[in-house]
């Protein structure tokens, strides 16, 4: 049998006379959506223990618990494969994707993504959710992926991902040397009008978009970088050093040579955010690739 996912309270003076409705809403972060999803697929509110309605009104010292209901998995398959798993707790795992694994499952493989093989793993110790993947990566960037066991902490997660919250760092190798060794790239972007896939920089049309870098190392005709995104768009670090003329080693979509690597040379090497129930730091740390680590050796030597 599956546990359930629940989560509790115990209601404090300020929160006393407040319905479990506006409790949730106003306090804990429940959308309306998620409310309405409680309602129709069995979810149950207890106040100390009993079952009681969203209407009823909340007294000083009673333990609120709310018990989600179960989530399908949608059209997402379980597919058994290895995790690299850094961290789990009831509310969060961290993995490091291999470059070359979707996140998601696509229109041409529907069995082989991250979120596959997330699913299997739920599936085999009990977890009773679907995969909710916060930070995602494109497939052949690699490094720290953020998923959230259940649609409460996604949906609480997702907030804090809007506010930039949520601290995304990467290391990346460009082609050439940036003109200044750390800075901010304010560019906008937008989806190129001749293609599905390629993103551009677009004064007029493109949605507002800043990558904060710094030089690490000189290599021989690349360099380096510790990049963090202040905004998350698609392909962001990748367009916005192919348009002033550094695209990423490896990066044939945005120009960039695929002699010394032959995937963007672009991996997310730190997460940082809050948890959102302990109130403390969350932090992890994932070192370069083989790939990336050889590329970067290569070009070192070179540089000599």
């Amino acid at each position: 049998m599956t546990a359930s996912i629940q989560k509790s309270w115990v209601i404090d003076q300020m929160n006393a006379k407040l319905t479990i409705k506006d409790f949730l809403q106003k306090k804990q972060g429940f959308s309306r959506r998620l409310l309405t999803a409680m309602k129709q697929e069995g979810g149950k509110f207890l106040i100390n223990a009993e079952d009681s309605y969203i209407t009823e009104t909340l007294k000083l010292n009673d333990q609120l618990t709310v018990i989600f209901p179960e989530e399908a998995s949608g059209s997402i398959e379980a597919t058994e494969m290895e995790l690299s798993i850094l961290y789990e707790d009831e509310d969060h795992l961290v993995l490091n994707k291999p470059a070359g694994k979707a996140c998601l499952p696509s229109m041409n493989d529907r069995q082989n993504s991250l979120a596959n093989g997330v699913l299997a793993y739920y599936q085999s110790t009990g977890h009773p959710a679907t995969v909710h993947i916060v930070t995602r990566l494109d497939k052949d960037t690699s490094g720290l992926v953020l998923i959230a066991k259940n649609r409460y902490v996604h949906a609480l997660l997702s907030e804090a991902q809007k506010k930039n919250e949520i601290k995304r760092t990467y290391e990346a190798i460009i082609t050439g040397e940036m003109n200044h060794p750390a800075g901010t790239i304010n560019a906008p972007i937008a989806r190129k009008k001749i293609s599905i896939i390629e993103r551009e920089v677009n004064w007029k049309e493109g949605k507002e978009a800043a990558t904060d870098y710094q030089t690490l190392s000189v290599l021989a005709g690349a360099a380096l970088l510790r990049v963090q995104l202040k905004t998350g768009r698609t392909h962001q670090i990748r367009v916005h050093f192919s348009h002033f003329g550094h695209p990423l080693l490896g990066d044939d979509l945005y120009g960039g040579k695929t002699d010394v690597i032959s995937r963007q040379a672009l991996h997310c090497a730190e997460l940082e955010w809050t948890h959102p129930f302990q109130n403390k730091r969350m932090k992890f740390n994932c070192g370069l690739p083989l790939d990336m680590a050889a590329c970067k050796e290569k070009l070192a030597i070179n540089h000599q």
